[in-house]
C-alpha cells in the first residue's frame, strides 16, 4: 500500500516543503553516486551513530542525519510522502513554525531510535522520522482527508482513495510492530524513528488543533484541509472483459 497523492491542495505556496525536498535531493546528489568509501566517510561524519552519541560526540547528527539517505529509492519514497503530506501542514502552521516542527520531529525520531540501541554502531540516515512527524500532525488535523493509495497484489493493482486516518494508523501500526521485533544492531528500517517522529508530530500538533477550536475545527472542515478538494478525472483507457 503506497500513497501516491492526496485530494487537498494547500492554500499557499509550500516554500518550506519545497526547500526541504530540494535540500534532501541536492545533498544526496553530492555524495550518493560516489564510491563506497566516499559514502562511508559521509556516514561516519554526518549520520547518527548511537555508540558515538553515547561516547559524547556528534550531537549535531541528530539534525544532519535527517538530510542523508541510503539510496535513490530511499530518497524517492521519503520525498513522495513529504510532497503528499507536507504542504497542508505547512499551510496550517505557517512557514517557519512548520520548519521548526519538522526538525523537532526528526530530532525526537532520532532520539527514540537512539534509545532503542544506545551501543549500536549502525548509522541512521533519512528524513523519514521528520516526515513521520508531519504524518502525525496530518492525522490529528485532517483525519478524513482523502488520499489515493496504490495497492499491488500478485495478479492485479488498483488505485483508490481512502480517508487519511486509515492509511496513517495502519502505517503507524506497522512501524510499531516492526520496532518491537527488529534488532537495532542489524540495520534495515529504523522503525522506532518512524514511530517516535509520528508520536512527536501528533503531540506538537495538539496546540495548533486546540487553537483552531479542537473538535470544532473538525466540525467546520469535516476533518479535511479547509480548501476545495482536487477532482481527478477518471482514466480514459478502455477496459475489456475477458
Amino acid at each position: 500500500m503506497l500513497p501516491i497523492r492526496d485530494h487537498n491542495p494547500s492554500g499557499r505556496v509550500p516554500y518550506i516543503t519545497w526547500m526541504l525536498m530540494a535540500a534532501n535531493i541536492g545533498i544526496f546528489v553530492l555524495y550518493g553516486f560516489g564510491s563506497d568509501q566516499a559514502i562511508y566517510d559521509v556516514y561516519l561524519e554526518w549520520a547518527l551513530i548511537p555508540a558515538r552519541i553515547s561516547f559524547g560526540e556528534g550531537y549535531y547528527t541528530f539534525v544532519s542525519s535527517q538530510f542523508l539517505h541510503g539510496g535513490v529509492m530511499h530518497l524517492a519514497g521519503n520525498m513522495l510522502f513529504l510532497w503528499i503530506f507536507g504542504d497542508n501542514i505547512e499551510d496550517e502552521m505557517g512557514h517557519l513554525p512548520y520548519l521548526g516542527f519538522y526538525l523537532l520531529s526528526g530530532i525526537a525520531a532520532a532520539g527514540l531510535q537512539y534509545a532503542s540501541g544506545i551501543d549500536s554502531r549502525v548509522p541512521m540516515v533519512g528524513a523519514s522520522g521528520a516526515i513521520a512527524g508531519v504524518m502525525g500532525g496530518y492525522l490529528l488535523l485532517f483525519p478524513k482527508a482523502r488520499v489515493d493509495i496504490f495497492i499491488f497484489f500478485i495478479v492485479f493493482f488498483r488505485i483508490f482513495p481512502i480517508p487519511a486516518w486509515i492509511m496513517l494508523m495502519l502505517w503507524f501500526g506497522l512501524q510499531f510492530f516492526g520496532g518491537i521485533t527488529a534488532d537495532p544492531d542489524t540495520g534495515g528500517v529504523a522503525y522506532w524513528a518512524h514511530a517516535g517522529g509520528f508520536i512527536a508530530g501528533l503531540g506538537m500538533a495538539i496546540p495548533v488543533w486546540i487553537a483552531r477550536g479542537g473538535t470544532g475545527f473538525w466540525k467546520r472542515t469535516d476533518g479535511h484541509p479547509p480548501h476545495p478538494e482536487t477532482q481527478y478525472s477518471r482514466s480514459r483507457i478502455p477496459r475489456y472483459k475477458r
